[in-house]
């Protein structure tokens, strides 16, 4: 199940942004598909009959760590050399020179000592002077208490010379970081390394009783690590804190920033992936760095009722700084995949001619539906075919020949009394979010690569990825694309591009 809501601000409105898979069959509608089974399928099963396209794929498994060395992207991603379920983590490593075509390496990691023999979890790469990467992962020590016992280790090229990293070693002091002993199952995800006042300084993902927080910790030479008395950021009633993400966004411009830039006119973001939700939240904020701790901004809420990267199936994300372009790159996950069959991108431009025929939005909406999934609901009920004021129009893709299967794309225009939805809402793949149509034009693209969907809105403010397990659609020589206005008003396409996409070197 797919999609989010967005509010309009200055003519205020509500926009329903909803992927979804349909089939019409005898009238049951059936949205978005997990399917649980693909968990306990052999591997080469699963790679057989279930691929991407042009999305990054291992050749089994899940993806993590970025970084840009020599000339080449590397991706290190959790990888169960031994079936297709979670378990037997190693970190496996492929490189790019374009981030579209990826050649697979060895693993650069793997469990072999006693700091790291049941598992080597989720990390991050820092380049220290000399352009010379070091990772920083989590080792699982212990089975128990589930889902491990959990301590900060290192490791090193073998020869900082090969820009392919193909071999890494790791030290015998390790390890570096221990738990305290009321979070030795709960403290993971070492991010990258920042450098203030000649210390390096990361952060650990973690939790005490239900607050989530970042730990934070020192060192003279990245080897010595101290913790420090006070969290970079902690918030009550959020869990567990999973891969926290802490950089710096320059407030004019456009060019990324080096996780080393920690003053200046700057924000600072701060991620966490919320383990009780499966999703991605973020602040934007003051890094205070005289007193070594980060302060959202006034109005910025942690948490579920906060802001996210993404409405959809997207989780454990990473960014990287990319010097050679002067950028900050974001990857995450989108578990599970679907049959291998279309790819497309399409850009798409709709003309509102106003928002005097949007429906009212219906108060009683907040009393009907849990807080957590309004947004959804409200999707689901009006759903493609409900005629409304302004929409629903949008993309209609994957679709069968005879419209017996689509996913559709699509958006929703309702005046609202007021803005108090703004933090109300934690949807599964759904939600509220601002966007400005004082120019009366809403912008929508979309990747579609067999069976990931994802969409952005208003010129990617707001994004869902979904993934989608079209049967019918497939049957066909071609899955086909409509663009669709089920509303009363006259919804003009000023613009629509789409192509096909090639399939690059993948694994």
């Amino acid at each position: 199940m797919g999609g989010f809501n967005v509010f309009v601000w200055g003519m205020v409105g509500l926009v329903c942004f909803f992927p979804m898979l349909n089939h019409f069959n005898g009238g049951v509608m059936a949205f978005h598909k997990i399917s649980l089974h693909l968990q306990h399928r052999s591997a080469a099963k699963v790679e057989d009959d279930y691929r991407t396209g042009y999305h990054f794929q291992p050749p089994k498994h899940w993806i993590n760590a970025p970084m840009f060395y020599k000339g080449f992207y590397h991706l290190f991603y959790q990888y169960n050399p031994k079936g297709s379920v979670w378990g037997n983590i190693v970190w496996a490593h492929s490189v790019s020179e374009d981030l579209i075509n990826w050649t697979p390496l060895d693993p650069a990691i793997e469990p072999s000592k006693p700091f790291d023999q049941f598992g080597c979890w989720s990390g991050s790469a820092t380049i220290l002077p000399g352009e010379k990467p070091v990772i920083l992962y989590t080792g699982i020590i212990a089975k128990e208490p589930e889902p491990g016992y959990q301590v900060q280790n290192y490791a090193i090229p073998k020869d900082y010379n090969d820009p392919y990293l193909k071999k890494w070693i790791k030290p015998d002091d390790n390890p570096i970081i221990k738990p305290t002993k009321e979070n030795v199952s709960a403290f993971r995800d070492p991010t990258t390394a920042w450098k203030l006042n000649g210390q390096w300084e990361i952060t650990v993902g973690s939790k005490q009783d239900t607050t989530g927080m970042s730990y934070l910790y020192r060192s003279p030479d990245f080897i010595k690590w101290t913790l420090v008395d006070h969290p970079l950021h902690q918030k009550e009633d959020t869990g567990m804190w999973e891969c926290p993400d802490f950089y710096p966004v320059a407030t004019t411009g456009k060019d990324g920033l080096d996780t080393m830039v920690v003053e200046g006119d700057i924000k600072h973001v701060f991620k966490v992936s919320l383990d009780i939700t499966r999703n991605e939240y973020y602040t934007i904020g003051k890094y205070d760095t005289k007193e070594d701790k980060y302060i959202p901004d006034e109005g910025m809420i942690d948490g579920w009722a906060g802001l996210r990267y993404d409405w959809g199936n997207f989780y454990a994300s990473k960014s990287f700084y990319d010097p050679a372009k002067k950028r900050r790159i974001l990857w995450g996950w989108s578990n599970e995949s679907s049959t291998e069959h279309e790819s497309a991108d399409v850009d798409v431009v709709f003309t509102l001619p106003g928002l005097d025929k949007a429906e009212v939005y219906d108060t009683n909406w907040d009393k009907t539906f849990p807080p957590e999934s309004i947004a959804r609901n409200i999707c689901q009920v009006k759903g493609t075919t409900e005629q409304g004021g302004l929409g629903p129009f949008g993309l209609l893709t994957l679709t069968s020949k005879h419209f017996e299967e689509y996913t559709p794309v699509f958006f929703r225009v309702f005046n609202t009394p007021d803005t108090k939805h703004k933090h109300e809402y934690k949807p599964s793949f759904g939600g509220f979010v601002d966007v400005d149509l004082a120019d009366n034009k809403i912008s929508l693209r979309s990747l579609i690569d067999h069976s990931v969907v994802e969409s952005f809105a208003a010129g990617g403010k707001t994004v869902i990825t979904s993934r989608v397990y079209p049967t019918k659609a497939l049957d066909d020589d071609n899955a086909h694309l409509y663009v669709f206005n089920n509303g009363t008003t006259t919804i003009t396409v000023e613009k629509l591009d789409a192509w096909s996409m090639k399939k690059p070197k993948m694994n």
